[in-house]
C-alpha cells in the first residue's frame, strides 16, 4: 500500500471532522512527499527518532529520585497518553496518526526534575529579568512552548524535524490556553489530564503517600475505584460526549469528577512532603546549573549556540535549551563535576 493508498483510505474511512495527512497545511520548509508513508506518519517517526525523546526516560515524572522501578518517567508517561489517546481517536474515527505524533511530542520540552525542574528555571528567569541584566530574555519558561522549540528550532542539528502544521499546533496546545485547532489535538489534551491522574494516584499508593481509602468517594464514586476503571470511564466518556461533534469534551459531571481528583492530587501529593522533600535541593541543583552557564555560556555544547547571535536574548536562551534538556542524571553529574570538590565526589 503506497501513500496514495493510505490518503483515498483516509477519506473512506475518516469522520468528516478528521485531519487528512492529505489536506494538511505543510511544513515550515516543504519537502518531497515519501512513496509510502503519509505525512503525518513521517512526523510520528521523526519524533520516535529524535534525541529528546530518548531523553525523557531518564526525566522525573512526579518523585525525584525514586528507589523502585516501577515508578512513571516522563517517557512512560507520555507513552500512555499515547495509548489512551490512540484509543478515542480510533473509535471516534478520526486521524490516529496525527493524534500518536501530537502525543509522543506533547513533552519534548519538559525540564529535568518534572515541574519542580520547571518552576526553577521560572523563578530563576524571573530573577535576572528583575535584576535587569537581560532585560528582553525570557521572563518565565514554560514547557509545551519549549517541546514546540524543540521539535521546531533544536532538534536534527538545529534544523529542526520540520513538523507538519497540525502535529506542531496539537504539541503546543497539550497544556495551557492555546486550544488545539484539530479534534487529535484536543484528544491529546484531555488524555493527558486522563494518564497522569491514574498514574500518578498509582504512583502515590506505591510510595506510601496514599492508601486508597484516602481517594475522595465522590469522585471515585462517579470515575471508580482503581486505575483501570477510571480510566475507561474517563474514555468511554470522551467517545460517547465528543461523538459526532466537532470538537472533543467530556460530559459535566465526569469532568467536574476528574478535575476534583487533580486538584485533590495537588494538595495531597505534589504538594506533600514526601514528594517536596527533595524540591528545594532539585531547584538549586538546577538554578546553580542554570546560572553557571549564563555566565560560561561558550561552554554550552555547539548544538544549543547554533542559534545563538550574540544577543541577551539568544544568550539566555542557549542556556535554558541546555539546561531545560537535561535528564534528571546528566544535571546531577554535571553538578557534580562543576561543584563538588573531587576528593569529596563520590
Amino acid at each position: 500500500m503506497n501513500r496514495t493508498d493510505l490518503e483515498r483510505r483516509e477519506h473512506e474511512t475518516l469522520s468528516p471532522f478528521a485531519a487528512f495527512s492529505d489536506a494538511t497545511k505543510g511544513r515550515a520548509t516543504p519537502k518531497a512527499l515519501d512513496n509510502y508513508r503519509s505525512e503525518f506518519q513521517r512526523d510520528r517517526e521523526r519524533i520516535l527518532h529524535c534525541k529528546s525523546f530518548r531523553r525523557l526516560s531518564h526525566k522525573t515524572q512526579v518523585f525525584l529520585a525514586p528507589e523502585g522501578d516501577h515508578y512513571r518517567t516522563r517517557m512512560t508517561h507520555t507513552l500512555e497518553v499515547a495509548q489512551i489517546s490512540r484509543s478515542i481517536a480510533r473509535t471516534l474515527a478520526l486521524n490516529e496518526d496525527l493524534t500518536e505524533a501530537i502525543a509522543l511530542g506533547h513533552d519534548l520540552g519538559h525540564t529535568p526534575f518534572g515541574h519542580t525542574g520547571e518552576a526553577a528555571l521560572s523563578e530563576t528567569l524571573a530573577e535576572l529579568a528583575q535584576g535587569g541584566a537581560f532585560p528582553q530574555a525570557p521572563s518565565c519558561f514554560n514547557h509545551a512552548q519549549q517541546s514546540l522549540r524543540v521539535v521546531e528550532e533544536l532538534e536534527y542539528e538545529g534544523k529542526g524535524l520540520n513538523l507538519c502544521w497540525e502535529t506542531r499546533d496539537g504539541i503546543l496546545g497539550h497544556s495551557g490556553t492555546h486550544m488545539p485547532a484539530t479534534l487529535e489535538g484536543q484528544i491529546v489534551r484531555t488524555a493527558d489530564r486522563i494518564a497522569y491522574i491514574n498514574h500518578d494516584i498509582d504512583d502515590a499508593l506505591r510510595a506510601g503517600v496514599l492508601s486508597p481509602e484516602d481517594l475522595p468517594a465522590k469522585y471515585c464514586a462517579v470515575l471508580g475505584d482503581n486505575a483501570p476503571q477510571r480510566i475507561t470511564t474517563l474514555v468511554h466518556d470522551m467517545i460517547k460526549t465528543s461523538a459526532g461533534k466537532d470538537y472533543i469534551a467530556l460530559s459535566e459531571p465526569v469532568e467536574a469528577a476528574m478535575l476534583g481528583l487533580r486538584d485533590y492530587l495537588f494538595e495531597n501529593v505534589y504538594l506533600s512532603d514526601l514528594a517536596k522533600s527533595q524540591e528545594p535541593k532539585a531547584k538549586q541543583l538546577l538554578r546553580s546549573l542554570f546560572l553557571y552557564y549564563v555566565e560560561n555560556a561558550q561552554q554550552i555544547p555547539i548544538e544549543y549556540r547554533r542559534k545563538h547571535d550574540g544577543t541577551a536574548v539568544e544568550h539566555v536562551q542557549s542556556c535554558i535549551d541546555f539546561v531545560a534538556g537535561m535528564t534528571d542524571r546528566y544535571a546531577l553529574r554535571l553538578y557534580n563535576e562543576l561543584f563538588i570538590p573531587a576528593s569529596w565526589q563520590l
